[in-house]
C-alpha cells in the first residue's frame, strides 16, 4: 500500500494540535520518532503536556495504549508480565505486562529502581520480552513514550547511559507563550478537548509510511557528514564521552523521516541540522570541567554543526587585507 507520508503527518499533527497549542515542532518530531520506530524520552517539567500528548499520539492512529505509572516500588513482572499456573489446563499460561501495547507511556521513568527500569531494556531494543524463559514478540508498531521531570531529584533514579541510547529522540515541550496559554483555557472551558479527538489514521496506513521512509535517498557525501558530525562529538574537548554508533543511525533515519514529511524522496544538509541536537544530546556526557561552567550537550551539539562544513560547501578563504591606497584629488593623476 503507497502512502503519502507528508499527507500522514500533516494529518496527524493537525489533530494532535487540537490539544497540545503552541508546540508544532515538537509535535512534528515525536512523528519522526513514529515512523522511524524509534522511542521518544519527554524531558520537562510538570503540567506542560507530555502525557496528553503521548494520548493524542496514540488516539489520532488508533493504536493500542497502555501506561505504566513508574514508581519505586514497581517490580520488573509489573511491566512484562508474569507466567501464571492455571490449574486446570495444569500449565503455565502468560498473563502480558502492560509493555505489551502498541504505544506504551512510561509515565516518569526516573523514578522506578534501576532494576525496574532495566525490564524495558530489551522490549526497547529488540521489541521482544521474555518472562520465564519464553520470549513474546510485542506488537507493530511498538513505540515507547517516556516521561520525565528533570527537576526534581528526590526519589529518582537517573536513567543510566544504556537506556538513554535506546531513546531515539528527546524533546522538551516547555512552556506555552502567553497567548497559547490563553488558547488552552479557551479550549477547556466545558471539557478537555482529548476527550472529543477521534482517529485520523490506521495503523496500517502508519506502517506503510514507515516503509516508505526507508526508501528515501541519502547521498554517500551526506553519510560522510553525519559520521563526521557524531565523531566530532566524540573529541570535543568539553565532552567526557561522545555519541556512539547508535547516534549515527539514530541520526540517518531521522534525517530521512524528516526528508519524507518535508515531500521529498532525498535527504539534504538541513535535514541532518534539523534532527541533530534531538538524536544527539542525550547520548553526550559533558566533562564535569564544562559542567561547572553550565556548559550542556545541546550546545556541544550546536558547536559540532557550526564546526563541520556541509558537503559541497567550499571554505571561505581569507585573504590579506591589502595596503589602502593613497587618495588623490579628484582629476589628478
Amino acid at each position: 500500500m503507497s502512502v503519502d507520508v507528508r499527507a500522514l503527518a500533516e494529518v496527524i499533527s493537525e489533530n494532535v494540535e487540537r490539544v497540545i497549542v503552541g508546540k508544532s515542532r515538537e509535535v512534528r518530531l515525536v512523528l519522526v520518532a513514529l515512523l522511524c520506530r524509534g522511542h521518544v524520552l519527554i524531558e520537562d517539567v510538570p503540567g506542560v503536556g507530555k502525557t496528553v500528548l503521548a494520548k493524542a499520539i496514540a488516539r489520532s492512529i488508533g493504536s493500542s495504549f497502555k501506561r505504566i505509572q513508574f514508581t519505586p516500588d514497581l517490580l520488573p513482572s509489573d511491566v512484562t508480565g508474569v507466567s501464571i499456573f492455571n490449574q486446570q489446563t495444569g500449565r503455565f499460561e502468560y498473563r502480558p505486562g502492560p509493555v505489551v501495547a502498541q504505544i506504551v507511556l512510561a509515565d516518569e521513568i526516573n523514578r522506578a529502581t534501576p532494576k525496574t527500569q532495566s525490564a524495558l531494556l530489551e522490549a526497547m531494543e529488540e521489541r521482544q520480552v521474555t518472562v520465564d524463559g519464553v520470549t513474546y514478540e510485542l506488537p507493530v508498531p511498538f513505540i515507547v513514550l517516556a516521561t520525565e521531570n528533570p527537576i526534581e531529584y528526590e526519589g529518582t533514579f537517573p536513567l543510566p547511559e544504556a537506556q538513554l541510547d535506546r531513546f531515539l529522540i528527546r524533546i522538551s515541550l516547555g512552556y506555552p507563550n502567553h497567548r497559547s496559554e490563553i488558547e488552552i483555557l479557551n479550549r477547556q472551558h466545558f471539557q478537555h478537548p482529548l476527550e472529543r479527538l477521534g482517529q485520523v489514521v490506521s495503523v496500517d496506513e502508519l506502517v506503510a509510511a514507515q516503509e516508505a521512509v526507508r526508501h528515501v535517498h541519502v547521498d554517500d557525501l551526506l553519510k560522510e557528514y553525519i559520521v563526521s558530525v557524531v565523531e566530532a562529538t566524540r573529541q570535543h574537548e568539553e565532552v567526557y564521552l561522545g555519541a556512539g554508533p547508535r547516534g549515527s543511525l539514530a541520526l540517518y533515519n531521522t534525517s530521512r523521516a524528516w526528508a519524507a514529511m518535508q515531500g521529498r524522496d532525498y535527504v539534504i544538509p538541513d535535514d541532518i541540522k534539523e534532527l541533530a541536537e534531538a538524536t544527539l544530546a542525550h547520548r553526550i556526557i559533558v566533562s564535569p570541567a564544562a559542567r561547572m561552567r553550565s556548559v550542556d550537550s545541546r550546545a556541544v551539539v550546536r558547536d559540532v554543526l557550526a564546526r563541520i562544513p556541509v558537503p559541497g560547501a567550499r571554505p571561505t578563504v581569507t585573504r590579506p587585507a591589502e595596503a589602502p591606497r593613497r587618495r588623490l584629488p579628484f582629476g589628478a593623476e
